[in-house]
């Protein structure tokens, strides 16, 4: 045969195979209504691994892998189709309530909640996303999701991830189990200086304190000078104003410009990052969904079992909507053995009927969901 002759072959197979696929979800659709007539359980994981078993042994040989990823995925959308058939979950009617009753307009001035102090990354974070927010300071991330759930705040804002030094993980961990939702986010470019008491010289140092992020991300040019030791701490801001009380010659701190003249500090190096391409992203949370005009990004937790091609699956269910994934975090669980957090964030329009289809999905066959909010990025 031909190339010619051998592309009308594999095109007759092709359409062959979605006849097939239609015919299967279409007798999967008639399976999940006899099981809800009968009272019987969607989900047969012995009936799966039957058939998973049948299908590799009929394979065999270098095929088998293959022909048990195409099942996994065959059988994941049958189970879907099946569930869907259920009815839908409570996430979308969440979603429907916040888009109705979100105002047109994002507020311009409210009550902010931050980590560190006065000088904060965070602060220019919220003073980026509001024009006019009255920010309250707390000593730790734990303290803003506080003031979130307690009401004391209406909004917190909190860095997510980093460029060179990746996630956050401090605040990822404090996801699960938080009553919280994301309604915008933003990024901040990060320049980082050294900063000293107005009479000391760089000859002084012995002692830097910054963030810890801060310090990863200047790990080069700490690097240059192994005679100083390292302090981490709560903030780059209250390094700053830690050296700046301390009456230290021989201590500096790794903070911003705008802190320099705030604490009354001397600026000794500027720019002193691994790479000038340093942003954080920083999210904006409250307490209730609020889903403002043209949210095209959406952030999702999903706790999964640690069973091979679990994530897979889940994966799978992604590229079957057309949904593109730009971030994927795992977290170890908090008191649960060998389970994990994966936090995605995706690019899709709330509006779109792939995303309601997706959520959907998602809230039937995902045993841990939780929709974190849809929002837009400010630039």
């Amino acid at each position: 045969m031909d190339l010619q002759e051998l592309r009308e072959k594999m095109n007759r197979i092709d359409r062959d195979l979605v006849d097939l696929y239609l015919e299967r979800m279409e007798t999967a659709q008639a399976i999940g209504a006899w099981k809800r007539e009968n009272g019987v359980p969607v989900y047969d994981p012995a009936r799966e691994r039957e058939l998973m078993d049948s299908v590799a042994a009929q394979a065999g040989g270098e095929n088998e892998d293959g022909v048990r990823a195409m099942f996994s995925f065959l059988v994941s959308q049958s189970r879907t189709r099946q569930l869907l058939d259920e009815g839908k979950g409570s996430i979308g009617e969440t979603i429907r309530r916040a888009l109705e009753s979100t105002p047109n307009l994002f507020p311009e001035k409210a009550e902010v909640a931050c980590q560190g102090v006065e000088g904060a990354y965070s602060q220019q974070a919220c003073e980026k996303i509001f024009r006019h927010p009255s920010i309250t300071y707390f000593r730790s991330f734990a303290d803003v999701f506080d003031a979130i759930e307690s009401g004391k705040c209406r909004y917190g804002v909190l860095p997510i991830e980093n460029s060179l030094a990746g996630s956050v993980n401090a605040v990822y961990d404090l996801m699960a189990g938080r009553r919280f939702h994301i309604v915008r986010s933003t990024r901040i470019k990060i320049d980082h200086t050294l900063l000293t008491l107005p009479e000391a010289d760089e000859a002084d140092i012995r002692e830097v304190f910054s963030h810890e992020q801060a310090i990863h991300q200047c790990s080069e040019y700490l690097g240059r000078h192994p005679e100083w030791r390292v302090t981490p701490c709560t903030n780059t801001a209250a390094a700053a104003s830690m050296v700046s009380k301390s009456g230290r010659k021989d201590a500096a701190a790794i903070s911003s410009a705008r802190c320099a003249a705030l604490y009354g500090l001397k600026c000794v190096d500027s720019g002193i990052q691994n790479n000038s391409n340093n942003h954080t992203r920083f999210i904006c949370i409250s307490r209730d969904a609020e889903i403002y005009p043209g949210a095209d990004k959406t952030t999702l937790l999903l706790a999964l079992p640690n069973r091979p091609g679990e994530l897979y699956r889940i994966l799978s269910l992604f590229n079957a909507q057309g949904v593109n994934l730009t971030k994927l975090e795992s977290r170890p669980m908090p008191g649960r053995d060998f389970e994990f957090m994966f936090c995605f964030d995706i690019d899709a329009s709330v509006y779109s009927p792939a995303f309601t289809r997706l959520m959907d999905i998602l809230e039937v066959t995902v045993e841990h969901f939780t929709w974190l909010g849809s929002y837009t990025e400010q630039a």
